[in-house]
């Protein structure tokens, strides 16, 4: 006989009649609960409740008791795991157009802030001023391009502060008041900076995060994180100026050896013993502007060295006796040195985290040339495709000049004055035609440096020849350098060597191309013609005139990169040599884009200058300077 619920309530007692009245009442008050949560106001169905049912969607039956551990289970997890972290505004993303700039207060270093941008406690910092803009571009692109976000960006000027606001990378105000101009290495001004950076230290550590220090001058090339993590009992990390490797794989460096710490790349856990020293070091500072802040970090952390603090983390127990100290290695933690010069982490097959433009000369432009030859400046799109196109050429170096003989203070001179020879007249070219001239690639023998050596490190692993930064033998600076032109002629602008290779060179640049052959004047078709044969190529007849580089090339002015086959001989020079005219303005602008070379040992003084003209000169040696009075460069 079949169950009938109704007969059943009313032939049951007033208490069960009250307890079914009491079950079917909750039955319609929770029903009527869901589906106002379903269907809100709004019509969407974002109820939380359905979205978690929608992630069984595709099971046929999901058990009560499972959907009771896991609301039990993530009951626990909100007890035990840490706060995920909140959801931020992705690097590059600008603010809506049309608004406002906030108050400059609302850009103050705070706890709250560094810990939001902070990811697994690890905050990663650099600060500059506005002539700085485009490193501190390039330094956020490679942490993005990485996908490392929990980076903040310390403002020095307002100027700056805006700039990077607008842009939408996470920026906080140093409130230093800086100038916007680039302070220049060893002035008052860039020691002030130094000081605000052990400020910066001393002010975050309390803060309870951990904090990767960088300069704007260097780049990352691989997420430096996990490597960092691998050290967990390390109090500070530091980078060097080691120049030998002291290790051959990725570990840290000896710290026995002498090398100076650079600060340029270092990182900081906040221990009693790193705050005590950041408070000690920045102290040290504020109570004599003599100390350059990196020889001070030095003298501290140096004032107990040692003893090893196990046998296998490379760690040492340095500054107070309690500070765990471990030295970057420099083969993947690269100086200008053991990147540019050594490619140390090349010969060691190791993959390099970041490089430093340390061990460099002519200032920031020097700074920026060698991150472009590296192809790792993040220019802008018109850096790619300027007016007027460009001109190349390809060098040709005798065996006997790069290889042959030893290398020595005569064999280098030799090899670098005759390539020497082939720019001059490249650049004689460019300025004829009105055109950016890419340098050749430029190979030394021996290395450039401050202190009087023996032509190579002893224990680097610098090869013989070596392709050498510009740098090393050209003011690029001066170069670079807006010249009067009365004076100096027209402006002769400049790309690092590797510019056609660079993949932010456009199509429309790399498809747009002359071939240029030089030839001997008189041979089998070789005649000054605008004709181009097959595949954008032409014959230019060698020790051609002014006048007939002007006839041939007018033509081609809407050519975007014309490359020449050889620079021997390819041009006869200017028409009129009479003073001030067009040929003597050349002479004195690219007499001062040379160099020196540095140094002579156990000479003073130890550099030697080169010339651009060398070879006007029949009794031109490379030697120092003998007196005072010849102490001067050759103009």
């Amino acid at each position: 006989m079949a169950w009938n619920p109704l007969k059943e309530v009313a032939t049951s007692r007033p208490l069960f009649l009250t307890i079914y009245a009491a079950v079917v009442v909750g039955i319609l008050v929770s029903s009527f609960y869901v589906f106002s949560a379903v269907f809100s106001s709004s019509g969407s169905f974002s109820s939380p409740w359905l979205s978690s049912l929608t992630a069984y969607s595709n099971i046929e039956e999901v058990s009560p008791r499972f959907i009771s551990q896991t609301v039990n289970s993530s009951e626990r997890e909100k007890t035990t795991v840490q706060t995920p972290r909140k959801s931020l505004n992705p690097i590059w993303k600008a603010p809506p157009p049309g608004s406002k700039m906030p108050p400059l207060n609302t850009f103050q270093l705070t706890k709250e802030l560094v810990q939001l941008r902070a990811k697994d406690n690890v905050i990663v910092v650099t600060f500059g001023n506005f002539a700085f803009m485009d490193f501190i571009m390039t330094w956020v692109k490679g942490l993005s391009d990485l996908d490392v976000d929990n980076f903040l960006v310390g403002a020095m000027d307002t100027k700056l502060l805006e700039a990077l606001y607008w842009k939408g990378i996470p920026v906080f105000d140093m409130g230093s008041h800086m100038s916007t101009l680039d302070v220049g290495w060893g002035s008052p001004t860039f020691h002030k900076m130094g000081r605000e950076k052990v400020i910066l230290i001393d002010s975050i550590l309390p803060y309870g995060v951990e904090l990767l220090m960088c300069d704007t001058d260097m780049v990352w090339l691989k997420n430096p994180l996990p490597y960092l993590a691998r050290y967990p009992e390390a109090d500070v990390l530091t980078s060097t100026d080691l120049v030998a490797p002291s290790v051959v794989d990725d570990r840290l460096d000896d710290w026995k050896q002498g090398a100076a710490y650079n600060i340029g790349i270092f990182h900081w856990r906040p221990t009693d013993s790193s705050k005590k020293l950041a408070k000690e070091w920045k102290e040290l500072l504020l109570a004599d502007e003599r100390i350059w802040d990196q020889s001070g970090f030095n003298d501290l952390v140096r004032r107990q060295l040692g003893p090893a603090v196990d046998e296998d983390s490379g760690l040492a127990y340095a500054y107070d006796g309690n500070l765990k100290l471990g030295l970057l290695p420099s083969s993947i933690f690269c100086s200008g040195h053991t990147y540019f010069v050594q490619a140390m982490y090349q010969q060691l097959r190791l993959e390099p985290y970041a490089v430093h433009t340390t061990f460099q000369y002519a200032g920031t432009e020097g700074k920026r040339h060698r991150l472009r030859e590296a192809m790792l400046f993040n220019d802008p799109p018109e850096y790619y495709d300027k007016p007027g196109g460009f001109l190349s050429f390809k060098p040709s170096i005798p065996k006997s000049l790069m290889l042959d003989g030893q290398h020595s203070i005569e064999s280098h001179f030799a090899l670098v004055n005759y390539q020497i020879k082939q720019i001059r007249t490249a650049l004689a070219i460019a300025s004829l035609l009105g055109r950016t001239l890419v340098m050749p690639p430029l190979w030394c023998r021996l290395d450039r440096l401050w202190f009087g050596h023996p032509g190579i490190l002893e224990g680097s692993l610098t090869r013989q020849p070596f392709l050498c930064p510009l740098d090393h033998v050209f003011e690029v600076n001066v170069m670079l350098k807006e010249l009067p032109e009365e004076e100096f002629g027209a402006n002769i602008d400049i790309r690092e060597y590797s510019f056609l290779e660079n993949p932010s060179v456009p199509n429309q640049v790399k498809e747009s191309w002359l071939e240029v052959h030089l030839c001997q004047q008189g041979s089998n078709g070789c005649e000054v013609t605008n004709r181009t044969s097959h595949a954008g190529t032409i014959k230019f007849p060698r020790q051609s005139s002014e006048e007939t580089f002007k006839t041939v090339f007018s033509s081609f002015k809407d050519v975007k990169v014309i490359q020449f086959s050889s620079m021997q001989n390819a041009f006869s020079g200017f028409t009129d040599k009479a003073c001030f005219t067009r040929e003597e303005k050349f002479r004195r602008r690219i007499k001062r884009y040379l160099g020196i070379w540095c140094c002579v040992t156990d000479h003073h003084p130890g550099h030697i200058y080169y010339d651009v003209y060398w070879d006007e000169k029949p009794d031109w040696k490379p030697i120092p300077p003998q007196t005072s009075a010849d102490d001067h460069p050759p103009f």
